[in-house]
């Protein structure tokens, strides 16, 4: 965008908001420029974006961080590609988006056909075992409602070379304590 008078204050913010997600590569920087961009909110959206695709993986961290407050329909793909990062902390700050509903300031919430199929790849094959089981958090939202996804949950409960993602696996497997506890109820009856 080019700055002329009737747009030198957007530029401004846009700059400053750039500024702070290039901070989040200096370590000693990095946790005031990540508040100071919370407290921007969607405002520091458009920065935040382009800093998924920061060299350094602090700043992509960060700004998946960012995204579990913020996630909105036009940056799930953004989020999404993260799933692939190279490094764990990425991927498992990703998964932690999609998966809580609880840091979410607003009403988008990711949908199965989104999610799960990068999260079933992840369960199933990634090298990192805390990535694996950060992954058990997004597949275990459907495991009532998907097949496939209940046999990922079984399959890492039963197979998974860590015992911690088993252990976490057998949270979300049928007749585990979490299953149990998010099961849908039976469905209410109208009465006429």
């Amino acid at each position: 965008m080019e700055c002329n008078a009737a747009t030198s204050y957007n530029c401004g913010a846009m700059a400053k908001h750039h500024e702070l997600v290039e901070a989040l590569a200096v370590p000693h920087r990095a946790t005031s420029a990540y508040r100071t961009l919370l407290d921007l909110g969607m405002s520091a959206l458009p920065a935040v974006r382009a800093g998924l695709r920061h060299n350094n993986p602090d700043v992509r961290f960060h700004c998946c961080r960012f995204l579990d407050r913020y996630l909105s329909p036009e940056t799930l793909s953004d989020l999404l590609e993260m799933l692939n990062d190279g490094d764990k902390r990425v991927r498992c700050s990703a998964l932690h988006t999609l998966a809580c509903d609880r840091c979410k300031e607003g009403d988008c919430r990711p949908e199965e056909g989104q999610v799960l199929p990068g999260a079933m790849k992840l369960l199933a094959s990634d090298p990192d075992a805390h990535v694996r089981a950060m992954a058990i958090e997004v597949v275990g939202r459907f495991v009532h409602a998907n097949d496939l996804a209940c046999a990922a949950i079984s399959t890492a409960f039963r197979d998974d070379p860590n015992s911690t993602v088993r252990k976490k696996a057998g949270w979300y497997a049928p007749g585990g304590p979490i299953h149990r506890r998010t099961k849908p109820g039976p469905r209410q009856q109208s009465v006429s």
